[in-house]
């Protein structure tokens, strides 16, 4: 039977990108797939990889297609789905699953006879290439999807399945790669970063309805500041679920979503047990429930964070809201496509803003979705610490000359510009541990053994197995109930450094409920049921996501219409109020110009700039002109950063000459004067602690007995002395001063801001009191600084003295054009 049968048979019709993909697969050719969520490409590829099976279909043929999936929760659903035509189209093969969730006793039946196609994550695939018989077992593979790249690309995962790619290539020069993808903005790229060069691109254009509409808080006020609608928006989130089908509520952070799922069950008590609460944390359990529940249509509404962003099918679903800001457009039509996961049915996200400045990204992610102005995302630059890890896995894996892995590794787009110097060391690193780490036998991980590099020790392999793999976490420990006092089992993970915090008694919510700390044994947090309804909510690492360059970009662009007078945009009347007000005792940010905002309080003098960078641009840029500001005349700041603009707070009053002239903004030198105004060193540090985990120098522990987070940056700051001391060339420190500048600060991208700044008009305003744009930096660094309480009592008078001032003459501006700030070098302060 053929695929097309297959679909009549079932009263359907395939799309015409389908047919192509078929037609392309079944010309030997690699390719892109990149199409609406909920199109149909999972049977796009899987068709075209059946029809390459090899005669005759049946058992004992051996492995033949992987599926990469980026999540293991993902592997599940694709093995169904997979499964479905294998009667009529492929009547002897079978779908496996090998996941961190895989049984033993499963991979032990695997281990003695693949099945023909193995539905599988970038970390077991990596695992599989370190077994002996890697050649014999994975050498008939003539297939490989690679399932939402665009959550691979960018991270060291991806670079890691490209390195088992060119593996596999060298076993099957023929080897066919496909890529699935619904939300990339670059891909040519993309595609030539998956397949190489003469790739396929299939654009998988279907006529689906999105809709993108925002929930209007009824007074969004004129003053806002981060979570200041949080309280607002609680009753008409419920009554949206009330009215709707099965629901799902997306939040950005862990946090949020624990503080939603309590919101919800506050308003409506009768939701318990129809209500669920789902994100990374969760014990494996808890999340399969509640899967299974939205998949059966039992659940009213579920709570989540990123960990339902990919393409689980969750049928039932007609509605997403996204609580906050989706910070980008490839994000927003990602959870989009959660609803309505069909072809034919419409997609509907509705967008819940937490504050008035969200109404503006609101409807500047309409605009920037239905535009198609999608987020570009490119392979991080040759990281040597996952060569490194790379070199042993294929040590193990039977073995290497040297020469050809290097032509192998340099056929790896992330490694395309690895000179044999880098290989080199590499190399060296792996055999006596480079140049300060010789006299230890434990890093001598590779030996030149009958013309093969191989890994003579079986403790050092056995290490290096239970290590495999470049996602680097916080430590975590289980939190379990206390025996009695809860029904015992566990809950979940949660960082080890927020239970550090606790103290016995102390309550804390996690997994919808209020636990109170008992103790911790064996790196386990045991708890019991808290007599109080209320605790502190955790906040996990790496929180806060920055705004996109296309989002700030279509920011920028309603400000302008707002400055016109424009708000046709039905999200910008509801702020036009704030909007109104900051033109009052401001200016409107315009693209163009530069708006500086100034004001005196009892802190000090305030600085305030709106780049429209990002928040981790604006990290930077805050530290560096901090440090410029300083050169000149020496000061005390206090900082503080969101998505749209920084804030500068100097004990005395700073020359301003600099921001006059442009001057501050000069990208000459601009590394030097980068890495100057930070602790380099100490973010290098912290960085290096990832590194030294993936390039196999720190190890994790063993199952059931693993190490604590105080052990392991032990460990790996021993390494980083060490390496600074005795190995001062030592590569992977460069990597990890390299890692800070490009991802941490983004350092490309804070370049671009600069020479943007530079080029602009300035539009300095003195302030009376604080605009609706400059208070919410304010909030920002005074929640750092003051207890709840006195954080109130300071918002209440900032809010006041800014009322007051909206009754008084507005504030006049000074500007001046970038031609004129150079020929003048200042206009006053």
């Amino acid at each position: 039977m053929t695929p097309a049968a297959w679909f009549a048979a079932r009263g359907w019709a395939p799309f015409a990108f389908q047919q192509d993909v078929w037609a392309a697969m079944a010309g030997g050719r690699s390719g892109l797939l990149h199409a609406t969520t909920g199109s149909g490409k999972t049977y796009a590829v899987w068709m075209g990889a059946l029809q390459r099976q090899r005669p005759p279909p049946g058992p004992g043929t051996g492995l033949q297609v992987l599926w990469l999936t980026p999540m293991r929760a993902l592997a599940a659903d694709t093995t169904r789905a997979l499964q479905l035509p294998l009667p009529e189209l492929a009547p002897g093969w079978a779908v496996g699953q090998r996941t961190g969730d895989t049984p033993s006793a499963e991979r032990a039946r695997q281990d003695r006879r693949f099945p023909a196609a193995l539905v599988t994550t970038p970390e077991s695939l990596s695992l599989m290439l370190t077994r002996e018989q890697a050649r014999a077992e994975l050498g008939g593979v003539h297939t490989v999807v690679v399932d939402e790249w665009h959550e691979l690309i960018g991270s060291k995962r991806g670079v890691q399945v490209q390195l088992a790619l060119a593996r596999l290539r060298r076993w099957h020069p023929s080897l066919v790669v496909w890529g699935l993808s619904a939300t990339l903005g670059n891909l040519d790229e993309a595609m030539d970063t998956l397949c190489g060069p003469g790739g396929t691109l299939v654009r998988g254009r279907i006529d689906k309805a999105l809709v993108i509409d925002t929930l209007p808080p009824a007074d969004p006020g004129r003053f806002s500041w981060g979570g200041h609608l949080g309280a607002q928006m609680q009753q008409p989130v419920v009554d949206e679920i009330q009215r709707s089908g099965p629901t799902l509520v997306f939040t950005n952070t862990r946090s949020q979503a624990e503080i939603w799922y309590q919101l919800l069950l506050a308003a409506r008590p009768d939701w318990a047990g129809g209500v669920a609460l789902h994100h990374g944390s969760l014990d494996k359990a808890t999340r399969e429930w509640v899967e299974a529940g939205l998949k059966a249509g039992q659940l009213k509404a579920v709570v989540a964070t990123s960990s339902l962003d990919l393409g689980v099918d969750f049928l039932p679903v007609e509605r997403v809201l996204q609580i906050g800001s989706a910070k980008g457009v490839a994000r927003l039509l990602q959870r989009a496509g959660r609803s309505g996961h069909a072809p034919g049915r419409a997609s509907r996200i509705t967008l819940v803003p937490t504050n008035t400045l969200e109404l503006v990204e609101a409807a500047a992610a309409r605009r920037a979705a239905l535009a198609g102005q999608v987020e570009s995302r490119v392979t991080p630059h040759k990281p040597l610490d996952v060569l490194v890890q790379h070199l042993v896995t294929v040590a193990l894996g039977g073995g290497f000359e040297a020469d050809a892995l290097l032509e192998e590794v340099r056929s790896a787009p992330a490694y395309n510009t690895l000179t044999r110097a880098e290989f080199d060391w590499c190399l060296a690193f792996v055999e006596r541990g480079g140049n300060s780490l010789y006299a230890y036998p434990e890093y001598h991980r590779v030996k030149h053994v009958d013309g093969l590099w191989r890994v003579p020790d079986r403790g050092i392999a056995r290490r290096h197995r239970l290590q495999v793999g470049t996602i680097v976490g916080d430590a975590v420990m289980k939190v379990q109930w206390l025996s009695g006092g809860g029904g015992g089992g566990t809950l979940g993970t949660i960082e080890e450094s927020f239970i550090g915090r606790l103290n016995k008694g102390d309550h804390f919510v996690f997994a919808g409920r209020v636990l109170e700390y008992v103790r911790t044994v064996d790196m386990a947090a045991l708890v019991k049921r808290a007599s109080k309804p209320k605790g502190i909510v955790p906040s996990w690492g790496g929180s806060k996501m920055p705004l996109s360059s296309e989002m700030a970009e279509a920011v920028q662009a309603l400000l302008d219409d707002a400055a016109r007078g424009d708000f046709s945009e039905p999200e910008m009347t509801v702020a036009q109020p704030m909007l109104a007000a900051q033109a009052r005792l401001s200016k409107l940010p315009q693209r163009g110009r530069l708006l500086a905002e100034t004001l005196t309080t009892r802190e000090g003098q305030h600085l305030f700039l709106y780049p429209f960078g990002g928040r981790n641009v604006h990290i930077g840029l805050a530290q560096l002109l901090a440090w410029r500001l300083a050169r000149t005349q020496p000061n005390t700041f206090s900082l503080s950063v969101n998505d749209y603009g920084l804030e500068i707070v100097a004990a005395q009053p700073p020359d301003l000459a600099a921001l006059h002239d442009g001057s501050l903004f000069d990208t000459q030198d601009l590394m030097a004067d980068v890495l100057a105004s930070l602790n380099s060193g100490a973010l290098a540090q912290r960085r290096f602690r990832e590194i030294a985990r993936v390039a196999g120098l720190v190890f994790s522990g063993y199952p059931g007995a693993p190490k604590s987070m105080k052990q392991l940056q032990a460990s790996s700051s021993l390494f980083w002395e060490v390496f600074r001391q005795y190995d001062a060339g030592n590569r992977l420190l460069g990597q990890a001063e390299q890692e800070v500048l490009a991802q941490e600060l983004e350092l490309g991208r804070l370049q671009a801001v600069l020479q943007r700044l530079a080029a602009s008009a300035l539009d300095l305003v003195p302030l009376r009191s604080a605009s609706p744009f400059c208070l919410p930096l304010m909030v920002e660094r005074l929640r750092e600084q003051l207890s709840t309480e006195k954080l109130n009592d300071r918002l209440q008078r900032l809010l006041a003295e800014a009322e007051q001032a909206l009754t008084d003459p507005p504030a006049a501006a000074l500007t001046a054009s970038p031609a004129r700030r150079r020929r003048r070098g200042s206009i006053g302060t």
